[in-house]
């Protein structure tokens, strides 16, 4: 029984039906408006599936009934009434939710919503990874040969930056519109994933479940996934004296390393490899040490912040706390505003598609089949960099060393000297520009944002507004910055410090926490489609000279 609405331009709904016997209920739904597709589920009580596309300039709702075996057939009517009753109210909820998406972006993205009854992550993965797979495999055999561009000598000797060649299906960075995960951006992050209060900030499990299924989960789902990666935070006693082993003078980010290799001890992936377990079941393994991992490094990040900031007086795990809340309480900041702060902070920080240091260095540790805790060590390391995670540190730095030079009532013009004057000196201005994006940062909006409405008033961060009018025309003036705006470092030191989280040197390792949530993901992705070993072709001066010696004389 198939049973249809078709709603014109003018919102106009028009009827029709035809038969087709028993119909297995569709696994998605596809949305369209604006001329842009976006992917949802909508699961009703008696599993009926709302279904629409748009043709023409008219979209068209149908709903497949899902029935077992044993169930008996319905009448057309009979089976229209149960739809229109119980679709109804989920069908408000659809407009409302897609009102707001409509009015963020006009972009391509896709959400997938659900019903609150399913709440096993595994189980969705498990029924994703199949269809995934035959995706994987058709675009390889219809499209494998297909160009998707030229290799310069400037790619090639400029750290291959707009080469595209890695798969990273969690978030792909757009230069004009920033960072979307699973397509969607973070305005639109913050209006649908839950949050522990209304009008809050997204709760980090949620972006999780979201970059593993491309789903936007429930409230329910979300807090099922918070109880088990609560149950899966204990950490063994040998992590903490591995720790202790180094000096408490060490880097922040050395110990965390350190800390999250002791955890490898456990690792899943290696004993069932050891002992032999198929490759098609590879990504079962990894999704367990994955899901242990991130759920024990807040645990060792904050025992290295504690042990290295107050006087090794650790605080253990409070599992009636989300995620963020969690690890902010285990630092030992209690403040509501803090906890919401470390949801947005973690959030925002998850991931930024496959290019970047940390992410490229866990897929590339990842593809020779090195088990997720040794992967993601290996990403620590790159975000250790200070080209990269460290950078968030050496913004807070500079910004205080202004304040130090010049106070905090600090005018424009006298602003404006400083920036010359740190240019001229062969420095950069931390926390401006960005390898990719040609905009300024959404994760610097949301984080402005945030404090526009918790902070107004903080003498820091009307410097680091101050900045974001200043620095941008002196860098275009310089001429040489492809992008003169704020990234994400220029704003989040400003912030933790205003908490009482001053220590700038640490903050690489709240970096590290977040970008679990993305590494992770990727690699039980990696795992379930049996990505490659990476193995790119290097080549010589020599050869280079040669080539294009050749190419200029063609």
């Amino acid at each position: 029984m198939f049973g249809g609405i078709r709603l014109d331009e003018k919102g106009n709904f028009k009827t029709d039906f035809s038969r087709s016997g028993n119909v297995r209920a569709a696994s998605k739904l596809t949305f369209v408006f604006g001329g842009k597709c976006h992917l949802l589920v909508f699961r009703l009580l008696y599993r009926p599936f709302l279904y629409i596309t748009r043709s023409n300039n008219i979209s068209t709702i149908a709903f497949f009934p899902s029935r077992s075996p044993s169930s008996s057939r319905i009448s057309g009517f009979e089976f229209w009434r149960m739809v229109f009753f119980r679709s109804v109210s989920a069908f408000t909820r659809l407009r409302s939710r897609v009102g707001q998406q409509s009015s963020l972006s006009n972009s391509v993205r896709w959400i997938q919503m659900q019903s609150s009854t399913e709440l096993d992550l595994k189980s969705q993965l498990q029924e994703l990874i199949p269809e995934q797979q035959d995706r994987l495999k058709k675009l390889k055999s219809e499209h494998g040969k297909v160009q998707l561009g030229n290799i310069t000598v400037d790619m090639v000797i400029g750290g291959m930056r707009g080469m595209t060649g890695l798969l990273w299906e969690t978030s792909l960075l757009d230069p004009e519109e920033g960072i979307r995960f699973r397509g969607l951006s973070i305005p639109e992050c913050q209006k649908v994933l839950p949050a522990a209060q209304s009008g809050g900030e997204p709760l980090p499990e949620g972006l999780l479940w979201l970059l593993l299924t491309g789903k936007v989960p429930s409230k329910e789902q979300v807090e099922a996934l918070s109880k088990d990666l609560a149950n899966r935070a204990a950490v063994p006693d040998y992590v903490y004296n591995a720790i202790d082993a180094l000096p408490s003078t060490a880097h922040p980010m050395t110990q965390f390393a350190s800390g999250v290799m002791a955890l490898q001890v456990q690792s899943e992936f290696q004993k069932a490899y050891e002992n032999g377990i198929h490759k098609s079941k590879f990504w079962e393994p990894t999704y367990e040490d994955c899901l242990n991992l991130i759920a024990r490094v807040p645990v060792v990040a904050a025992y290295v912040y504690r042990r290295m900031y107050k006087n090794g007086d650790s605080i253990p795990s409070d599992k009636s706390l989300d995620y963020g809340a969690n690890f902010s309480h285990m630092l030992g900041f209690d403040d509501a505003k803090m906890k919401e702060l470390m949801r947005l902070y973690i959030t925002i920080h998850s991931d930024h598609e496959g290019g970047n240091v940390s992410a490229h260095t866990g897929h590339l540790v990842g593809s020779a089949l090195s088990d997720p805790y040794l992967s993601f060590a290996a990403a620590l390391n790159g975000l250790a960099g200070p080209l990269h995670g460290l950078a968030n540190q050496e913004v807070l730095l500079w910004i205080k060393s202004v304040v130090e030079e010049c106070g905090e009532n600090i005018s424009k013009d006298q602003l404006k000297e400083y920036v010359w004057k740190t240019l001229n000196s062969g420095k950069v201005v931390p926390g401006y520009g960005h390898g990719v994006l040609r905009k300024t940062d959404p994760r610097y909006v949301c984080q402005r944002e945030f404090a526009l409405k918790h902070l107004p008033d903080d003498p820091l961060f009307q410097l680091v507004s101050k900045l974001y009018e200043v620095v941008p025309p002196v860098l275009t003036e310089l001429g040489k910055v492809k992008n003169p705006w704020p990234n994400v470092d220029a704003h989040s030191g400003v912030l933790l410090n205003h908490y009482g989280l001053t220590e700038a040197r640490y903050y690489t390792v709240l970096f590290g926490v977040s970008r679990s949530l993305g590494i992770c993901s990727q690699l039980i992705w990696d795992r379930a489609l049996g990505l490659a070993l990476e193995r790119p072709k290097s080549v010589t001066m020599d050869w280079l000279d040669a080539f294009c010696k050749k190419a200029s004389s063609a």
